[in-house]
């Protein structure tokens, strides 16, 4: 496993859930983490418990201009980039086709779909450059397969980051550049509070926790550079989707 003593990663949605405890596995492996989200009060709060090696940019990943800004500010201050992890996300309430808006479409859309793609493509330069880079996509259960529970807009959003993330593995492997879509299911962050059926705290504590995806992100961080893991599916053992399909089959 790689020694990541003194690189920088940079991390969106890095405020709560999957993206703050990518944040913290990282930090506690010896990477510099740039904390980006658009709360700059949690952000704050999240970088103080780390210490010394955090630091906070506030972002809105849906707007290009203050992707570029922010990235050129990383790597003025660090010079490199070493793993950019896309965890900034959204879904929302009414999210199926007989009740989704036209704006909350493009909402979903924007930050969980560009946003990924505005800042891996502001910072990719800069990996091919230094013939080095990891780029963490964080992604879904429903990047891989669809339902109904995730809704059109979030299910288009991460088959889409699936597919980007691969053409990059296509594109930028030969720099040195490795894409990796981690696709977990069901994880106890704050976004299930925009599900339509409120989740109840029993079935929370039998799902992926965020800290188990921040150990996943540290430990495909520390691969060699020659491994490429270009997709890892994830789901906890209590599989509710699974779980409702295997009753169907019960005498």
């Amino acid at each position: 496993m790689r020694n990541l003593q003194g690189k920088v990663a940079w991390i969106t949605g890095a405020g709560s859930g999957i993206g703050e405890a990518g944040a913290r596995a990282l930090a506690d492996a010896g990477m510099h983490v740039v904390l980006s989200g658009r709360r700059e009060r949690v952000l704050e709060d999240v970088a103080d418990s780390i210490g010394t090696l955090a630091s906070v940019e506030v972002l809105d990943v849906s707007d290009r201009q203050a992707v570029d800004s922010v990235a050129g500010r990383i790597l003025a201050v660090h010079q490199r980039v070493d793993v950019l992890v896309n965890s900034a996300g959204i879904n929302i309430k009414q999210r199926n086709w007989h009740n989704v808006t036209l704006d909350d479409w493009d909402s979903v859309i924007r930050i969980d779909l560009d946003g990924a793609f505005y800042c891996t493509k502001a910072i990719l330069p800069a990996m091919i450059e230094q013939q080095d880079g990891l780029i963490i996509n964080i992604s879904s259960w429903a990047g891989r397969f669809v339902s109904v529970l995730a809704g059109p807009a979030y299910t288009a959003a991460k088959h889409a980051m699936n597919a980007m993330n691969e053409s990059l593995n296509m594109e930028a492997g030969i720099h040195g550049v490795r894409a990796c879509a981690i696709c977990p299911g069901e994880v106890a962050t704050p976004i299930l509070d925009s599900r339509p059926v409120p989740v109840s705290d029993d079935d929370k504590a039998r799902m992926l926790q965020s800290d188990d995806c921040g150990d996943i992100i540290r430990f495909v961080a520390e691969l060699p550079e020659h491994v490429c893991i270009n997709e890892l599916t994830v789901s906890p053992s209590w599989n509710r989707g699974y779980i409702a399909q295997a009753r169907t089959l019960a005498p």
